[in-house]
């Protein structure tokens, strides 16, 4: 039954996009990413893996920007950008996911086309090498948005997608960060269910998600996110990546978004929508909305030292808020000035 179900995605017909507004073909182009939120500082970065993250960041980002100077899409550019990530094991999506409670990998990733607000995401995938082209697969692929576990994988090998086994996921950073956390889960009895990153009896934590938004030549937004979670989280757990409106959402008339953070607090706000919708019905800039939810809403919510997002309106204005220590982050923007950041104080 299961492949019976599988041949079908192959013949079920894609609804048509909606009608995109007027473009022109020599808009300004742009596009800013992000590796992640978190406890970022200077005393704990060694120059190499400094050097490094700024390395892989600077790649990623000029691989999505070189899409956008082609005249290429917004979506290609937010794909390229992201896989370059997802192969790095430095960043929490791909190679260098974190490992649930039980030991697993399980990677969430969502990309939204702002021209049409067609979406495709994809939740718990355990063997696929970069979700983020998994996710645009279910969204030009199939009548539907979000596919989850093994019949999001047997669609990918539907697609003639290579399911790569677990091991090729193993780094030891991130297991020796599980071993951590759950000898943390063991010398306390109760953890309390409210904290910033903890669930009843775990220590969830992990910050290194990834995203980007990118601007292309038709003036089209496009947003796309990819993450292993968090470190020690419950088995089957999804979080706000792949959930479009909390973690990713994008809209040409408006802004895209892509978040980074523990995903529950992101969930609850339907944060990156809600900067959309700040922007349209409320006639905020980018900058301002951005901020709203996340050093205010986010705050007010209990998610304090908790993450940040990326943002980027459809002139090619650039948000990049965060209320943590640091955030991976990177951006070219219309003028063409490219930059690598990583600290508050950057």
């Amino acid at each position: 039954m299961r492949s019976l179900l599988c041949s079908l995605f192959l013949f079920f017909p894609v609804a048509s996009m909606a009608a995109a507004p007027p473009v022109t073909a020599n808009h300004p182009i742009a596009i800013v990413i992000h590796g992640g939120a978190g406890t970022m500082s200077r005393k704990d970065m060694t120059p190499q893996m400094e050097a490094e993250y700024r390395a892989v960041l600077k790649q990623a980002l000029e691989a999505g920007y070189a899409v956008l100077k082609q005249g290429g899409e917004s979506l290609d550019a937010v794909q390229a950008a992201i896989r370059v990530m997802e192969d790095s094991p430095l960043f929490n999506a791909g190679k260098g996911s974190v490992f649930t409670h039980n030991g697993k990998n399980e990677m969430d990733a969502a990309i939204m086309d702002g021209s049409s607000l067609k979406a495709g995401a994809v939740a718990a995938v355990e063997h696929i090498k970069n979700p983020i082209d998994l996710a645009r697969l279910v969204m030009d692929k199939t009548p539907h948005v979000l596919l989850v576990g093994q019949g999001a994988e047997e669609f990918a090998q539907s697609q003639g997608m290579t399911l790569m086994p677990a091991s090729y996921f193993f780094t030891q950073h991130r297991w020796d960060e599980l071993q951590k956390a759950l000898e943390e889960e063991k010398k306390n009895d109760a953890p309390q269910a409210s904290s910033q990153h903890s669930y009843p009896g775990t220590a969830a934590r992990g910050y290194g998600t990834v995203g980007a938004v990118a601007l292309d030549r038709r003036g089209q937004l496009a947003a796309g996110t990819s993450t292993g979670g968090l470190t020690n989280k419950y088995y089957g757990r999804v979080g706000d990546s792949p959930i479009i409106g909390a973690g990713t959402y994008a809209n040409s008339q408006s802004c895209g978004v892509s978040g980074t953070g523990t995903g529950e607090f992101f969930i609850r706000l339907s944060l990156a929508k809600s900067i959309s919708d700040l922007m349209l019905l409320k006639g905020m800039g980018v900058v301002q909305a951005a901020d709203q939810l996340v050093m205010h809403d986010l705050v007010d919510l209990g998610g304090k030292d908790t993450g940040g997002a990326i943002a980027m309106d459809h002139d090619g204005n650039i948000a990049m808020p965060f209320n943590t220590e640091g955030m991976y982050r990177a951006y070219i923007d219309t003028h063409g000035k490219e930059v690598v950041e990583i600290y508050q104080d950057e």
